[in-house]
């Protein structure tokens, strides 16, 4: 039981039913006691007008170091599934003047006249993948996950850095999914971000011996000439943060769209009609099956009054239930679990909000605005090779995705 007199609500690590548990969760309140893998309670909030509200609150925080007093007394063990969340240091778990310091360095390297640059990259990427693809025997099932939504991503993300090596792109992909799938052993949890942080030096230390035109390089560069506002651990933190959480919300962006459209069959002649946009697409499947489901966290400075009688006390862990707050139904109506490509208002928190707001957001939609309309120009004739309720999501109450996506092409 916790202090609220109720017991705290056990989230499943495995993330089997993202959405039911989601609905589950704003059942119990705006914000309510869960516990996380490995028996960390947290606070869960699902409201979108209060998670955007301490989003935005100066009194919540995201660096356990400063903030979490659990983590100061070395109460949470390596070994925790959420380790790696919480033990980075980066922009994503920076606090105040420290946060604009990281941020503002990395958004000058990652500007937007730079993600826009990466259009005609990324438009021959996409089509090299259909070009495999149009080469499957015909009625051949393919998991279009494996074969299109992650290459694309992947590839154009490590091209950005500056990642050329093969090994050194398959050694992310497996260190990402360690960090998304919780439900892994703690031995190997405890062990992949340790590994990870020894390949982007490595990375480091070769971009600093050959600098390119890459945002690597950039970073080093501002690391090693600016009075050094970088320091080393943060820079490999920050290639944690980009190459693989950065990539994950658009592989299972595109996953989500794809799937969404081809049990929507009515929803995807709207948009091959010109009745709607493929913007419209994204911004719905951002909504209503967010690629994040819930990420971990933020930390209250100081007890926070949400009035009604519900105070979150100071040094209490925030879990953002950012899936939840896309369909919730006091912003969206009664229908908020409906994919509606035309829906007026499609008013979502995938990429975060506030400061903390994803620096990649632009370059996910960019992506994905390429892939989806290239895929069904391409395969018109594309469909589901499963029943949509026998696909299995992802391992994870973190990211929302499937594990495969099989198709036929045609």
């Amino acid at each position: 039981m916790d202090g609220t007199g109720a017991r705290p609500f056990v989230i499943d690590p495995a993330g089997r039913d993202i959405h039911g548990e989601a609905e589950r969760i704003r059942a119990l309140g705006p914000a309510t006691r869960v516990e996380l893998p490995g028996g960390v309670v947290a606070w869960a909030v699902s409201d979108q007008a209060l998670l955007r509200r301490l989003l935005t609150d100066p009194r919540v925080s995201k660096d356990a170091y400063l903030h979490w007093p659990a983590w100061i007394k070395g109460e949470i063990s390596p070994e925790w599934p959420l380790f790696a969340w919480v033990a980075v240091r980066n922009m994503l778990t920076a606090y105040g003047p420290d946060h604009r310091r990281l941020r503002g360095l990395v958004s000058s390297a990652f500007t937007v006249r730079r993600t826009a640059a990466l259009r005609p990259r990324i438009e021959a990427i996409t089509a090299e993948l259909l070009d495999e693809l149009a080469d499957v025997p015909p009625a051949t099932v393919t998991d279009l996950r494996e074969r299109y939504a992650y290459p694309l991503p992947i590839q154009v993300i490590c091209e950005l850095f500056g990642v050329a090596d093969e090994a050194t792109r398959e050694e992310v992909r497996r260190c990402a999914d360690s960090f998304f799938q919780v439900g892994r052993p703690a031995a190997e949890t405890a062990e992949v971000l340790a590994h990870l942080q020894e390949v982007l030096r490595g990375l480091v230390a070769d971009k600093r011996a050959h600098p390119g035109d890459d945002l690597s390089s950039a970073l080093i560069a501002a690391r090693d000439e600016h009075d050094a506002p970088l320091e080393e651990h943060e820079l490999v933190d920050t290639l944690i943060l980009f190459l693989s959480a950065g990539h994950e919300t658009t592989v299972n962006l595109i996953d989500n769209a794809i799937f969404a459209l081809l049990t929507h069959p009515g929803q995807l002649a709207l948009v091959q009609a010109g009745r709607v946009s493929w913007e419209d697409v994204v911004e719905e499947t951002l909504r209503n099956q967010g690629p994040i489901a819930n990420l971990p966290l933020r930390f209250t400075v100081e007890d926070i009054d949400l009035g009604g009688g519900l105070v979150l006390p100071a040094g209490e862990p925030i879990l953002g239930c950012y899936g939840a707050a896309g369909r919730d139904p006091l912003v969206h109506g009664r229908d908020a679990g409906t994919f509606d490509v035309t829906r007026p208002s499609k008013e979502h928190l995938a990429f975060g909000y506030g400061v903390h707001r994803c620096l990649g957001a632009p370059l996910a939609t960019l992506e994905a605005t390429i892939a989806l309309p290239a895929l069904f120009g391409r395969f018109p004739g594309l469909t589901l090779a499963a029943r949509p309720d026998d696909l299995l999501p992802l391992e994870s109450f973190i990211s929302n995705g499937h594990r495969a996506l099989p198709v036929v092409l045609s």
